[in-house]
C-alpha cells in the first residue's frame, strides 16, 4: 500500500503572534493528510504504519459531504513523548451532513496527544452492500502550542465586512470534489443502526427577521477594530441567570483569518432549547492541553471539512473551563452547526471528551448548567421544562423515531443530541445525567437538608441551646447555581448567607422554636428543607439526689477501699449526662445513678459532680468520705482468738477462733461500714450485731481462698456512733472464721 502526503491550507508557524497591546494573538494550526489506500473490493482501506510530522488531532474525512459512512475506521498513534504505539481508538461515526459551503464529510476528531506516527484501517458496515465512501484520507492537526489564555471573559466580536477570497476546497490529489448537497436535502438517510458520533451540522437557512438592532464597533477577537457589521445583529437580552466566565477566542488562540465570513444568527432571534454534546474523542487530554484541543476542533471543521466556524456553540473541559466556540457573541443568539433540523431555534454546549461509560466530570456538569441556565434565561426558557421545534429537515432519532420537515416535536429544553439525531451523542453515561443537569439549571436547589446544629445537644430529634446556635446544611445542587441561604427561626429570616455558605448562626429567644433553611436558586425558585425542632431554655439541672458515698463488698486495700458513689440528677427539659471531674474524671448517662469506685484509706475525698443539660446548662454537687481501716486488735474480745500472721492480711496480722460464742465489738463514728475477713472452704458462719441488734447471718465459706474480703456492709443516711459485734456461731464441721477488721467511713 502507498499513501500521498498533502500539505494544505498551512496558515504558519505553530506558535501565537502576539499583537500590538502585548495580548497573545491567534495561534497558527497545521493540517496534513495522507490518502488511504482501498482494497479491490473497495470495502476496506488503510494506511500502513509510518513516520509524519507532529500533530496531536486527526480525522478520516471522504469526498461528499453528503455520504453517510456506516463502518468502522480505527486509528492508532505513536506519542513523541513515550515513543510507544497506542492501543488502536475507534474514530465514532460522521461529523453530519455540514452546512451549507462544507467540501468534505468526515468522522468526529480525535485528540491523539502529542504524535509523530500514525496507522489507519477502515472497513464498512456488514449490514450495508455499498462500499466505503470515496476519497477516503486521514487529516492530521497540530493545533499549535503558542500562550493563550484561559478563563478571559468572551466579548461579542464581528469580523471584517470585506470578504477575502474562498480559498480552494482541500484536494486529496485523487478525485475531485463532488458539489455538496444542499442542507436539509441529505442524500442519504441517516443510517438505522445507531452511529456512535455527534455529527454537527446545520438545517437548511430560514429567512432572518427584520434587524432590530446593530452593535457598535468593536474589538474583534484579534484586538483590531471591526467595522459595522453588514448582517443583521440580534440584541443581547439580559438573563435572570448571572453568566459564568468564558474563554474567548482570543483566548483559546483562534486564528480568526481562517474563517472570515460574518456569524450568522437565529432567524427567531430567541433560543428555545440547549443541545447537549461530547466530542466523541479522548478523555486523556490535560486541562493546559484543552485550548489546544479546542483549536484542533475549530481547525478540522473549517480547513478540513469547509465549514464556515466551530460548529458549537459552546465547549467544556473536564476541570469545567468553558469556552466560546462559534463567533458572534456569548450573549447573542449565534446560529451553530451542532444539531441538524434543529439549529435554527437551539444552541449547542460540547464537553470535550467522550462518555459512553462515564459520566463528565462535576466541575464540566455545573459548567454545562450554568451555561445552559444563563443562555435559557435571556428568553425566559425553564430549563427545566420541554419546548416544542420545528425539523428544518427530516430526519431520525436515536431511539429510531422519524418525522419530516417542518414536524412539530418536544423535546427537554436541556436535551441530548441523540434526542434529535441518530447518533449517540451525548454517550450513555452523560445522557443519563441529564436529569440532574436539568435540575441543577433549571433549580429549585435540591438534596436541601439541615445536617447539624452546633452549640446545641440533640435528643432524639430535638435539639436545645442556651440560646446561640450553627445550623450546617448541604444541598446536592452545586453552589455556584445557588444565589443565596436563608436561616428560617419559626418561618422568618433570621440570617441570609452566600450560595457557598454551609452553615449560618441565629441566637433563639427562650421556647420551642422551629428551625429551617431555605435555597434561593439563581432562578429565583426556592426550596425549604425540613424544619427541627430546637428548644432554647436556661433552667440549671438540679441533683434531686444529692452525691454521696458508701461502702461496698470487695478486696479491701489500704490504697483502695471499695465504695460506691451514689446520685441522681433530673432537668426541666432534657439531661445531658452527669460528670465526675474529682478524684479521677467519669462521665455517666442521665439515666445513671451510681458508679463503683475505691479511695485510699486515713485520706479525706471530695467526689465533684457537674450534672449538664442538653442547652448546656449545668448545676455542681460533691460528697465527701474519709475511709478509715480498723484493725482486730482494736477490737473488743470475748472468748478464744489466736494471731495469724501473712502478708496477705491487713496490716500482716488477722485473728481466727473457733470458739462458739468468741466475740470482736468495734464503736466509731461514721455513716458506712464492712466487716473485713479471710475466707477459704473450711470457713464457718458468724452473727452480726449493730447497736446491740442482731442484723445478719454471715457465712464466710468459699470455693477459693480469699483475702481481705469486704463480705458485709451497713450504711446509714448520716453519720453517727455505732457499734458492730461479731460472733462465732461455730457451724459443724467448720466453726473457724477469720477476721482481718473493719472499715468505716467518716
Amino acid at each position: 500500500m502507498t499513501g500521498v502526503l498533502i500539505f494544505q491550507q498551512v496558515t504558519g508557524g505553530s506558535g501565537s503572534e502576539a499583537l500590538p497591546d502585548g495580548r497573545p494573538g491567534p495561534v497558527k494550526a497545521q493540517s496534513r493528510t495522507e490518502r488511504l489506500t482501498a482494497s479491490d473490493d473497495g470495502r476496506s482501506a488503510a494506511l500502513a504504519q509510518r513516520d509524519t510530522e507532529r500533530f496531536s488531532m486527526l480525522g478520516v474525512t471522504w469526498t461528499d459531504p453528503a455520504t453517510r459512512f456506516s463502518g468502522t475506521v480505527e486509528v492508532r498513534t505513536r506519542s513523541v513523548e513515550s515513543g510507544q504505539w497506542s492501543r488502536w481508538l475507534r474514530l465514532d461515526g460522521d461529523s453530519g451532513q455540514g452546512e451549507r459551503g462544507a467540501v468534505r464529510g468526515g468522522t468526529e476528531p480525535a485528540w491523539a496527544g502529542a504524535s509523530d506516527g500514525v496507522e489507519v484501517r477502515a472497513r464498512s458496515g456488514a449490514a450495508t452492500s455499498a462500499g466505503l465512501p470515496a476519497g477516503l484520507r486521514l487529516d492530521m492537526i497540530d493545533p499549535g502550542s503558542g500562550k493563550v489564555t484561559a478563563m478571559e471573559p468572551a466579548a461579542f466580536s464581528v469580523e471584517e465586512t470585506e470578504q477575502p477570497t474562498p480559498t480552494d476546497p482541500p484536494s486529496d490529489g485523487a478525485e475531485t470534489s463532488q458539489t455538496p448537497a444542499p442542507e436539509g436535502s441529505p442524500s442519504d438517510e441517516p443510517p438505522t443502526t445507531p452511529p456512535a458520533s455527534e455529527p454537527p451540522v446545520s438545517e437548511p437557512p430560514v429567512p432572518s427577521e427584520t434587524p432590530t438592532s446593530s452593535p457598535p464597533p468593536s474589538e474583534s477577537a484579534s484586538g483590531t477594530p471591526s467595522p459595522t457589521p453588514t448582517v443583521s445583529v440580534p440584541p443581547a437580552p439580559p438573563s435572570t441567570a448571572p453568566q459564568p466566565p468564558i474563554t474567548s477566542r482570543a483566548s483559546w488562540g483562534a486564528d480568526e483569518s481562517i474563517s472570515p465570513e460574518e456569524p450568522g444568527y437565529l432567524p427567531g432571534e430567541k433560543i428555545k432549547a440547549v443541545v447537549v454534546h461530547h466530542t466523541a474523542e479522548s478523555n486523556s487530554y490535560t486541562c493546559e492541553q484543552a485550548p489546544a484541543v479546542v483549536r484542533g476542533i475549530y481547525a478540522y471543521h473549517v480547513q478540513q471539512l469547509g465549514w464556515k466556524d466551530l460548529g458549537y456553540n459552546f465547549l467544556v473541559d473536564k476541570c469545567g473551563t468553558v469556552y466560546e466556540g462559534r463567533k458572534g457573541g456569548v450573549d447573542r443568539p449565534v446560529m451553530g452547526a451542532h444539531a441538524y433540523g434543529f439549529n435554527s431555534e437551539t444552541t449547542g454546549i460540547s464537553v470535550l471528551g467522550t462518555y459512553t461509560d462515564t459520566a463528565p466530570s462535576q466541575a464540566a456538569m455545573v459548567s454545562v448548567a450554568r451555561i445552559a441556565a444563563w443562555k435559557l434565561g435571556q428568553y425566559g426558557v425553564d430549563p427545566a421544562g420541554t419546548t416544542t421545534l420545528t425539523a428544518g429537515a427530516g430526519g431520525r432519532n436515536y431511539t429510531g423515531k422519524t418525522w419530516a420537515g417542518g414536524a412539530q416535536l418536544s423535546f427537554p429544553v436541556i436535551h441530548g443530541h441523540r434526542d434529535g439525531y441518530n447518533t449517540q451523542c451525548p454517550g450513555d453515561a452523560f445522557y443519563g445525567e441529564l436529569g440532574r443537569l436539568r435540575s441543577w439549571a433549571g433549580g429549585p436547589v435540591s438534596g436541601l437538608a439541615i445536617t447539624s446544629i452546633t452549640g446545641a445537644g440533640v435528643s432524639g430529634t430535638t435539639y436545645y441551646t442556651k440560646a446561640s446556635v450553627t445550623v450546617n446544611w448541604s444541598a446536592t445542587t452545586p453552589s455556584s447555581l445557588v444565589s443565596k441561604y436563608e436561616l428560617l427561626v419559626d418561618g422568618k429570616v433570621a440570617a441570609t448567607t452566600a450560595g457557598t455558605a454551609t452553615s449560618a448562626k441565629a441566637t433563639l429567644a427562650v421556647g420551642t422554636r422551629k428551625v429551617s433553611v431555605r435555597a434561593v436558586h439563581q432562578s429565583g425558585k426556592t426550596a425549604t428543607s425540613a424544619a427541627a425542632t430546637v428548644i432554647a431554655e436556661t433552667t440549671a439541672p438540679t441533683f434531686t439526689t444529692k452525691p454521696s458515698l458508701a461502702l461496698r463488698t470487695g478486696t479491701v486495700n489500704t490504697t483502695a477501699v471499695p465504695l460506691t458513689l451514689s446520685w441522681k440528677a433530673t432537668d426541666s427539659a432534657a439531661l445531658k449526662e452527669v460528670r465526675l471531674t474529682a478524684p479521677v474524671a467519669k462521665t455517666y448517662g442521665p439515666t445513671t445513678y451510681s458508679a463503683a469506685h475505691t479511695a485510699k484509706s486515713g485520706a479525706a475525698t471530695t467526689w465533684s459532680m457537674t450534672a449538664y443539660d442538653q442547652a448546656g446548662n449545668t448545676a455542681a454537687a460533691t460528697a465527701t468520705g474519709t475511709p478509715v481501716i480498723l484493725q482486730e486488735t482494736s477490737a473488743t474480745r470475748t472468748g478464744t482468738w489466736t494471731t495469724k500472721s501473712s502478708s496477705s492480711y491487713l496490716g500482716g496480722k488477722s485473728y481466727s477462733s473457733s470458739a462458739k460464742n468468741a466475740s470482736l465489738t468495734w464503736t466509731f463514728t461514721g455513716r458506712s461500714a464492712a466487716w473485713v475477713v479471710s475466707r477459704a472452704t473450711g470457713s464457718g458462719q458468724a452473727y452480726v450485731y449493730v447497736d446491740g441488734v442482731k442484723a445478719a447471718t454471715v457465712d464466710l465459706k468459699s470455693s477459693t481462698a480469699k483475702y481481705r474480703d469486704a463480705i458485709w456492709t451497713k450504711t446509714w443516711s448520716a453519720s453517727a456512733k455505732h457499734t458492730v459485734k461479731i460472733v462465732v456461731v461455730g457451724t459443724s464441721g467448720r466453726p473457724t472464721i477469720t477476721t482481718d477488721g473493719l472499715v468505716y467511713l467518716k
